[in-house]
């Protein structure tokens, strides 16, 4: 009997090396091809605003361009969406809010455990820039909030030309966090 629970035990030793190994796999994956996809959307960025050309529309899972706040040491294309496969990969746009080189609230995703972990740190006064192939636009966070999941009023038409960033909140909570993190900005 003992003999055999030794056994079982090991054999649950083994199982759960290879489920964390199998775990260790899957992120790796997911992190190279999230930083592949942000390269090949970077250099896609810069290839187009070489040519000058500045698309009317961007198509769902298309590049609308970069978003930088340099004090913080970010910089992440933006990509038409907020379905989960572009939240994975890169910042998405909210394709119900203005487009940053529209008047209004322009709103953008991300994962707090991915590209938006930095926005643990934004203070207000720093500077967010979004570049586009149309022109780069210079925004001055003027708030940060905390709200819940279905408060949709961060997306509020705005008159004026605003930028909302949203992420999960609290940064290092561990699941699906209870709240939102948001940044608010105006641009200069």
């Amino acid at each position: 009997m003992k003999a055999v629970a030794i056994w079982l035990m090991h054999c649950l030793e083994w199982a759960l090396l290879g489920v964390g190994i199998g775990a260790l796999g899957v992120y790796g994956y997911e992190s190279v091809e999230a930083r592949r996809f942000q390269a090949q959307q970077t250099a896609a960025f810069e290839s187009a605003a070489k040519s000058e050309r500045a698309p009317s529309r961007v198509a769902a899972g298309g590049l609308v361009g970069m978003l930088d706040v340099p004090r913080l040491q970010l910089s992440t294309p933006v990509i038409e969406g907020d379905d989960d496969r572009t939240l994975k990969r890169a910042v998405g746009h909210l394709p119900d809010t203005p487009m940053p080189w529209e008047s209004g609230n322009s709103a953008m995703a991300g994962h707090r455990d991915g590209l938006f972990r930095p926005l643990k740190d934004v203070k207000v006064g720093d500077e967010i820039r979004f570049r586009t192939t149309r022109d780069e636009f210079i925004y001055r966070v003027t708030k940060t909030s905390i709200v819940a999941p279905d408060d949709v009023s961060v997306l509020e038409r705005q008159s004026e030309a605003t930028l909302t960033l949203i992420t999960c909140y609290p940064f290092y909570y561990v699941g699906s966090a209870p709240q939102r993190f948001i940044v608010h900005a105006t641009r200069q």
